[in-house]
């Protein structure tokens, strides 16, 4: 048999619609012929009249922060594959300042906040503490007072 009839056999037919949403037909140009997350596709039409398919990579989210933190993104830093971010530079991958590259500057500023006012609570209820032990120390000495009179 014609080599060509071979090859068109053995590739994977699909249909899918295009951005009219008219229905178009092609065929995957690769082993897989299935519809799955790595092999996404898009029908295009050349200048001669033929559709082909181009394949379509897949989307990179970009670094966030972490979940428990809301997973909000983070800005300044550039959206990446592994293999990208392992190639990277480390000024790339970061900004500089407490936590860059990790946290927003609100969350960094919230934490600085709450680190401040936990310290002066501290100091709050060390000079509390101290202002109970002179009125302690004040009254005893009354009543030791009181008691040596008698």
């Amino acid at each position: 048999p014609p080599r060509s009839t071979l090859s068109s056999s053995s590739a994977a037919s699909v249909c899918i619609r295009d951005r009219y949403q008219r229905r178009v037909h092609g065929h995957y140009r690769r082993h897989n012929p299935y519809n799955t997350k790595s092999n996404k596709i898009r029908v295009c039409r050349t200048p001669g009249g033929k559709h082909k398919v181009h394949y379509l990579k897949k989307k990179i989210s970009g670094p966030r922060t972490p979940t428990s933190l809301g997973r909000l993104p983070l800005q300044g830093i550039p959206a990446l594959t592994a293999n990208q971010r392992a190639k990277a530079k480390k000024s790339t991958l970061t900004v500089s300042r407490a936590y860059g590259g990790v946290l927003t500057h609100a969350h960094v500023r919230e934490r600085i906040i709450r680190a401040f006012l936990i310290e002066e609570a501290k100091i709050v209820k060390r000079v509390l503490k101290a202002q109970q032990s002179k009125l302690l120390k004040s009254k005893s000495g009354k009543k030791k007072a009181k008691a040596s009179k008698k």
